[in-house]
């Protein structure tokens, strides 16, 4: 790097890590802390793209929506959450077994980003298909993108253990929680732009060539990202551990109950997932009250952004301090909006279907679940050790991803006693997760 650009990446970083002489290094190595605003920008930088990315091409929301319109059978759409979190965790303790085979795992990062791009754009190329010479029906397109977002999932996966693993390496503690927070910042308000543009743009909601654009430039900004994580300066890490990936898989698990403060934080991340499934429900007690207008795919895309973008820096920064108060928090706060949500419904559940309640609701869901991700993100880096980074993450990944699938369960507590139900449960499985978050051990 030029001295030129050196002294704009330490500027930066300066300003953005608030960190005055650009050398807080509290756990990585000396050569990793001369190159820490470098790493600090490029880390950024390329979780900006992804997390934009992600935004792009939500399980939740855009993925669901472009099956709708292609006229997809439902039950395609009920696939995409479960198979979207699950296979991006539980290959997750095999991978690692291989992944410390390598000194270096930043190219681990970097082929499952072109993976993630490979499966968008063939999902693309699967909407030209549609009305093309090679006419692909709904249902044979349903197949497709399940296909190939198991792919897009399994490559996420892989750059979930490296990003972690590659964080503890090059990124001091008390600066991670910002990164994440940065990063979650910026993707939001660059979201919060592209919502505005679908809101405002005609006709625009169910048009295919929109889909085309979201899961395109998705592709693109993967692509980007990789290239700038390869650019990343990373010192090669510990290579112990390798060995069979089945045998060691399996032998990983023990830590759970060896290692008494990771399987107390695993326990809590389990507990933690309550945010995540409760967002579609509390969706649907609103769309049953509104007239659709405030859940069209632009305004659920605008609430998304605008939490991320206002609430990032504040959960990241907090999390540098007491990431474990955070999780606390937002494991508290959802269990209040969802609270919310059922005392709305029971007394008058019109309300609902405001744009001011409904999309309240909606924002301050968004807001705890950004809070829970950014808190046991920065938790467990902080919590392992170079050694052990990459299988602490794997290992709870692991675990997780079990859970995720389990959830489906859900669906059937929904169809017999109602959203209702399933979200006074949630109620319950949060307030209990900031419990066993506040009497989990100080890292930072």
């Amino acid at each position: 790097m030029s001295q030129s650009k050196k002294d704009i990446s330490e500027t930066l970083y300066q300003y953005l890590a608030e960190d005055e002489d650009a050398r807080v290094c509290k756990d990585i190595p000396e050569d990793a802390c001369s190159e820490q605003p470098k790493a600090f920008m490029l880390h950024l930088w390329s979780l900006t793209l992804t997390k934009l990315g992600d935004s792009l091409v939500s399980a939740r929301l855009i993925l669901p929506w472009m099956l709708s319109v292609t006229g997809a059978p439902a039950f395609f759409i009920s696939m995409l959450v479960p198979l979207r979190e699950s296979l991006s965790l539980l290959p997750q303790l095999f991978v690692a077994q291989r992944m410390r085979e390598h000194p270096l795992r930043k190219w681990f990062w970097v082929a499952g980003s072109i993976g993630q791009a490979i499966a968008l754009f063939a999902i693309v190329a699967g909407l030209f298909w549609l009305h093309g010479d090679f006419t692909l029906t709904p249902l044979g397109f349903g197949w497709w993108v399940i296909g190939w977002l198991t792919f897009f999932s399994v490559s996420r996966g892989v750059c979930s253990v490296a990003m972690k693993d590659v964080t503890g390496k090059t990124i001091s503690k008390t600066r991670r929680g910002r990164l994440s927070g940065l990063a979650a910042t910026s993707a939001g308000f660059m979201t919060l732009a592209t919502a505005l543009l679908i809101i405002f743009a005609p006709d625009v909601e169910g048009s295919l060539g929109l889909f085309v654009l979201l899961l395109g430039g998705a592709g693109v900004l993967w692509l980007i990202a990789a290239w700038s994580f390869a650019l990343l300066p990373e010192v090669p890490g510990a290579t112990e551990g390798g060995g069979n990936a089945i045998t060691e898989a399996v032998k990983s698990l023990s830590i759970l109950w060896q290692d008494r403060q990771f399987g107390a934080f695993v326990a809590t991340r389990a507990l933690l997932v309550s945010s995540a499934f409760a967002i579609p429900y509390i969706v649907v007690l609103i769309q049953r009250e509104s007239s659709g207008a405030l859940i069209g795919l632009g305004s659920l895309m605008l609430a998304s952004g605008a939490a991320g973008m206002l609430a990032g820096r504040f959960w990241g920064r907090w999390s540098d301090s007491a990431s474990h108060h955070v999780m606390a928090a937002a494991a508290f706060m959802a269990s209040v909006v969802m609270a919310l949500t059922l005392l709305v419904s029971a007394l008058e559940p019109s309300l609902l279907g405001h744009v001011a309640v409904g999309g309240a609701l909606i924002f301050l869901a968004a807001v705890a679940h950004h809070g829970a991700r950014v808190g046991r993100k920065t938790y467990l880096v902080d919590m392992a050790t170079q050694e052990n980074r990459a299988q602490y993450t794997a290992v709870s990944n692991t675990v997780i991803g079990g859970l995720l699938l389990l959830g489906m369960l859900l669906g059937i507590l929904d169809e017999f006693a109602g959203t209702h139900a399933v979200l006074g449960l949630l109620v319950l499985v949060s307030f209990v997760a900031g419990v066993r978050a506040l009497r989990l051990p100080a890292v930072e």
